[in-house]
């Protein structure tokens, strides 16, 4: 999600997410679906917010 997605997020669903934490990977979104550099990308960024 880069910061322009979050904001759009934030901003439509402003009453659902008061008590939810959005994170932004700031991961460019011109990725092919489950292409190995993404998937590498994701869980070197997704790691550390699962603990």
């Amino acid at each position: 999600m880069e910061r322009a997605h979050r904001a759009k997020l934030q901003h439509r669903f402003k009453p659902q997410l008061k008590r939810a934490r959005v994170v932004c990977l700031d991961i460019p979104d011109d990725h092919a679906f489950m292409q190995p550099e993404v998937v590498g990308l994701l869980e070197k960024k997704v790691g550390p917010h699962l603990k």
